[in-house]
C-alpha cells in the first residue's frame, strides 16, 4: 500500500490534529494511520521504514553534487532536507544545517517531526544560524569537513541579501568548485515563484525557481521538487 504522503508529513498532520482537538498524540497518530489504511501508527511506521525517502534520495547523490530542494511554502522543504541529513548521518557522515531563518530549537523540533531523536546524531550534526552566512562563510566553516559531508543551506535566495556579499551567481560558482574539490554534498532549500499553479502541472520545475537575482541554474546537478506530499527528483 502506498502512503498518501511521506511519513514526516503524516506525523506533522497528527501533531496538528492532537493540538486542534486536544487529544493525546498517540490517538492522533492512530487516526492518521487509519486514514492510510493501517490499524495503528506502528504498522504504518513499519511500512514507511521500508522505503524512507531520505535514504532513497541520498543513494542518488554523489560527493560534489549541488542539489536544489524546492517547493511553495508549507510543502516540506525543510523536513525533506533534514531527512537527507539524517540519511547521511545514518551512514556515518557529518551533516551541517546553515540557516538564516530558524533557531536551533526549531530544527530540533523538526527532527522530532520526522521521528528522529536529535541526541542520536549529536556528534555528527552541526547547526549554524550566523547572520554572516554566505559562500565565503560556508567554505570557511566546512574547510575541514570530511568527504561525504552533507550541508543544507536555508535558503538559496538569502545568500546575497546583504550588499557586501558577492552576487548570487558568483557565490554559487564558488560553492560548486569547493563542493567538487572537497567531495561534499551541498543541498540548497529554494523558494518557488508565486506564479506556479499546481492545477496546471503537478510539480514545480526548474523554470519555477524564484530568482530575484540572476543565476545559472545549470550550476546545480540535481533537483528535488515537492508538492502535496509527493516528490519529483530529476537531474537539472
Amino acid at each position: 500500500m502506498r502512503l498518501s504522503a511521506p511519513v514526516y508529513h503524516l506525523k506533522r498532520q497528527a501533531k496538528l490534529l492532537s493540538r486542534r482537538e486536544n487529544v493525546p498524540l498517540h490517538q492522533a497518530l492512530d487516526r492518521v494511520a487509519g486514514e492510510e489504511g493501517f490499524a495503528t501508527w506502528s504498522l504504518l511506521a513499519v511500512k514507511a521504514a521500508e522505503a524512507e525517502s531520505g535514504d532513497r534520495l541520498l543513494a542518488r547523490l554523489m560527493p560534489g553534487d549541488m542539489v536544489l530542494v524546492a517547493a511553495r511554502p508549507g510543502q516540506g522543504k525543510t523536513l525533506m532536507s533534514l531527512d537527507l541529513a539524517v540519511a547521511a548521518m545514518k551512514q556515518g557522515s557529518r551533516a551541517v544545517f546553515f540557516t538564516l531563518e530558524y533557531m536551533h530549537a526549531d530544527i530540533l523540533d523538526r527532527f522530532r517531526d520526522i521521528g528522529v531523536q536529535p541526541a542520536d546524531f549529536d556528534h555528527l550534526f552541526t547547526f549554524d544560524n550566523s547572520d554572516a552566512i554566505s559562500a565565503a562563510y560556508i567554505i570557511e566553516a566546512l574547510q575541514s569537513a570530511p568527504r561525504g559531508t552533507l550541508a543544507v543551506i536555508d535558503y538559496l535566495q538569502l545568500l546575497d541579501q546583504k550588499r557586501e556579499n558577492p552576487e548570487l551567481m558568483v557565490q554559487i560558482r564558488t560553492l560548486r568548485s569547493f563542493a567538487r574539490e572537497r567531495g561534499l554534498v551541498l543541498v540548497f532549500i529554494s523558494q518557488v515563484h508565486r506564479s506556479y499553479d499546481p492545477t496546471r502541472k503537478p510539480f514545480p520545475d526548474i523554470e519555477d525557481i524564484r530568482l530575484p537575482n540572476p543565476l545559472d541554474l545549470s550550476l546545480f546537478d540535481k533537483a528535488c521538487f515537492l508538492n502535496k506530499g509527493e516528490i519529483q527528483f530529476q537531474a537539472t
